[in-house]
């Protein structure tokens, strides 16, 4: 071996020794720093004995588990047509993707993460710290993992959004028939129908938005260059390679904000049953928000008791929670009931000052009371047929929107769990599911301006999905955009991946549903 190509080799192994060193520091700092926050959360709660303490590190594990599949199996989308157009090395891709999909995490609302909550059932929530509700958290999250790493295994791009809404949806069905009551009654449909049209249309908008985006760049940028494969391992020109890696940034970053957020509201609820005291109030809300909650609830209370008085306090959250599970008002019981709570809510607010002094022994009843009330409204404003006027609609928002700041936060540390674990998975097992995408969709190699238009289309769907706290997958979007850029390019497809595709995209559901609904059942006979 030459001298110079000894000396290039010896810098690549200190470059590469260098980085590996860099990333051990950032991931014991990150790990630090989790270990600091989580033991000083728990620091102030009395939990009495080691089971709790078990409970919350094993469904922790679990939770974070999810994101770490999620991570090889979802963000693998995001570098493969970097790695294909060779804008990229492959490991350099990958680390990179796997920073900007941390930044998406720390940076992300949290909205998407309470809509999924919220398509769980409504007395598994409440009671997230029995049995029922350690083995739905469990159910769910074990059933998505499995279904997850199966078709990671054969090296099928299939979504982790897909899976997981199907495994909450199972809990749900087989709660309700555990108790004997219609097997429907235990989901929000309307909320599950939103979440199933976001993952339904957003393929088809990869699809026919990445097609025509291939069609305009054609009429607009007559490159020729930009229309043809990769030359052996020669990167693009500069300009493109800017444009590919800006792209997959994007798609890195926006996956980060949207999928991170999934495995975050189920991290809350394993916090919120386990430790109570700490977690089912957001003790960062300031003295002053505190009395805007008072003000809108005694607002809201007033609204809803001209339309029917207050009910009995002995029975108000039970006709709520009646509400909430059969979606049908009583007349003369659910409105004053709601009043009634409403009211309660304030009041208990009120005496204590602040939510940071609110007993720990009872943050979890205030907090129970905060969800049944705000979720009750929500499903009110979703009824065809408007009950209150505009004026008093904003009124009642007023009261969502406070009790939401209260009740639906998520800790930076919980935030730095999730990033770090969706950056490790990324970095780990990208290469099964990359293969597919660059290789298995369109009969010819991957161009720059195919790439280049799956990933603006991808960025973008996933990045309005999220400013909308609507869950879709990273998986199929990209995946359709690059077979519509293969059918716009007239390149045509692989049938055989697509089909593939397809029946992925049907049995994930189905799925998903019978294995989380399984689960659940044995692990309630176990507990």
């Amino acid at each position: 071996m030459s001298e110079p190509a000894v000396l290039a080799s010896r810098r690549e192994a200190i470059g590469r020794r260098l980085g590996q060193g860099l990333f051990l520091a950032a991931l014991a700092c990150g790990l630090g720093y989790i270990g600091l926050n989580l033991a000083e959360e728990l620091r102030g709660a009395s939990l009495g004995e080691s089971l709790p303490y078990l409970l919350l590190i094993l469904a922790l594990a679990i939770a974070l588990g999810f994101e770490f599949v999620n991570g090889f199996h979802d963000t693998a989308n995001a570098v493969a047509t970097v790695i294909y157009t060779r804008a990229l090395p492959p490991t350099v891709a990958v680390v990179w993707s796997g920073l900007w999909n941390f930044i998406g995490v720390l940076t992300s609302t949290g909205a998407v993460a309470y809509a999924v909550v919220s398509l769980l059932p409504v007395e598994l929530i409440l009671q997230v710290g029995s049995s029922a509700g350690f083995a739905m958290v469990f159910a769910l999250l074990v059933a998505a993992i499995l279904w997850n790493l199966g078709t990671w295994w054969i090296g099928l791009p299939n979504s982790s959004s897909h899976t997981l809404i199907g495994s909450i949806i199972g809990v749900g069905v087989m709660n309700r028939l555990i108790d004997g009551a219609s097997g429907t009654s235990g989901v929000d449909w309307s909320q599950a129908a939103n979440v199933g049209q976001a993952l339904l249309f957003s393929p088809l908008i990869g699809f026919f938005a990445a097609g025509l985006l291939l069609v305009l760049a054609r009429w607009l940028i007559p490159n020729p260059v930009l229309y043809r494969a990769p030359d052996g391992k020669t990167p693009p020109p500069p300009w493109i390679r800017a444009l590919l890696v800006l792209t997959s940034t994007g798609v890195s970053f926006a996956h980060g904000s949207n999928d991170g957020q999934k495995g975050m509201g189920l991290i809350m609820l394993v916090l919120i049953g386990t430790v109570p005291t700490a977690f089912a109030l957001n003790r960062a809300v300031t003295p002053d928000e505190t009395q805007s909650l008072v003000a809108a609830a005694e607002e809201a209370a007033a609204v809803l008791g001209r339309r029917g008085g207050e009910g009995d306090p002995a029975t108000m959250r039970q006709a709520v929670l009646e509400f909430l599970e059969h979606r049908r008002i009583k007349p003369g019981e659910t409105l004053p009931a709601l009043a009634g709570l409403v009211r309660s809510v304030g009041e208990q607010v009120r005496d204590y000052g602040s939510l940071g002094e609110v007993p720990g022994d009872l943050a979890g009843n205030v907090r129970n009371d905060m969800f049944l009330s705000g979720e009750a409204l929500r499903r009110l404003q979703q009824r065809e047929v408007p009950i209150f006027t505009p004026r008093e609609q904003a009124t009642l928002d007023a009261y969502t929107a406070a009790v939401d700041g209260a009740t639906k936060f998520i800790p930076t540390w919980v935030k730095v769990a999730v990033a770090l674990a969706l950056g490790l998975g990324t970095m780990v097992g990208w290469r099964r599911i990359v293969v597919t995408v660059g290789e298995k969709i369109g009969k010819s190699h991957l161009t720059y301006a195919q790439g280049a238009a799956a990933e603006i289309v991808a960025m973008g769907t996933i990045g309005g999905a999220d400013l909308l706290g609507l869950p879709v997958s990273t998986t199929h979007v990209l995946s359709s955009g690059v077979a519509g850029t293969m059918t716009a390019g007239g390149s045509g497809l692989q049938w055989g991946t697509v089909r593939s595709l397809a029946a992925a995209w049907i049995l994930t559901l189905p799925a998903s549903i019978a294995l989380s609904g399984g689960l659940y059942w044995l692990f309630l006979q176990l507990a």
